[in-house]
């Protein structure tokens, strides 16, 4: 029987590795995204939409649909989708592994300061000035609600949800950005503060460099540890020597 294999996606690098597996006639690929985003882009091979019901559903599923190993792909601070897969792949005994991109570090001339937290971030800011940059997603944005003093820059891809800060403009985008872009943002909204998560790669990796070049204080939040007994790989071919697949 063709192996079966669960992307759980939502990142370029999901997107690339379904592609990379429905390429090839010896496996079958089903990608799950949680369905946050209104309007995903294309994805070769299966797509499901939406969650499984904690990890007790998800081992279900791949009980049920026959699934030879979990591949998490899933964003860097999608804590609860990885600490799901990894109770669910221990039950069922599937094979699991994490494809995660590298994180980002600092370069001469950054001015970084490093948070734990969304919450331990928005205590930061008030020492470090008064208009914010957040580029931390729509989701997270309740941490910084309390900050009435302070004014805030949020961009994301879809509108966000309340409690917002009092005091906070929307920017509507989606990456790759450059750094023409993002330094022409950080000028033309006098930001003083810029708040981003350690995703890692290069789709939105220019807002550091246009800080670096502006003088510009970054706050950047830890990523989460991973669940005990997750191994890791910094991509595709990483997750094809995982699985014991060919990757010519």
């Amino acid at each position: 029987m063709t192996p079966h294999i669960l992307v759980l996606g939502g990142t370029t690098e999901a997107r690339e590795l379904a592609a990379t597996l429905d390429a090839r006639p010896d496996v079958r690929v089903t990608t799950s995204l949680a369905g946050r985003v209104s309007r995903p882009g294309a994805l070769e091979g299966a797509v499901r939409i939406g969650g499984f019901g904690g990890a007790e559903g998800l081992a279900g599923w791949l009980r049920e649909h026959e699934i030879d190993a979990v591949v998490d792909a899933t964003h860097p601070f999608a804590t609860a989708i990885t600490v799901n897969a990894a109770e669910a792949a221990k039950a069922t005994g599937t094979p699991a592994v994490v494809l995660r991109r590298p994180g980002w570090r600092p370069a001469p001339g950054d001015r970084w300061h490093d948070a734990g937290s969304l919450t331990e971030a928005a205590a930061l800011l008030p020492a470090l000035g008064r208009r914010i940059f957040l580029t931390t997603g729509r989701l997270g944005l309740p941490a910084f609600a309390h900050q009435a003093e302070l004014h805030f820059l949020v961009r994301s891809v879809e509108a966000p949800e309340p409690p917002l800060p009092p005091h906070t403009h929307v920017l509507l985008a989606r990456g790759p950005f450059t750094v023409a872009g993002e330094r022409a943002v950080l000028r033309e909204h006098r930001v003083d503060v810029l708040v981003t998560k350690d995703s890692g790669g290069e789709a939105t990796a220019a807002k550091l460099v246009a800080a670096r070049e502006l003088g510009v204080p970054v706050v950047v939040v830890r990523r989460p540890p991973l669940p005990e007994g997750m191994p890791a790989v910094p991509d595709v071919v990483g997750v094809l020597a995982r699985l014991g697949l060919d990757s010519r």
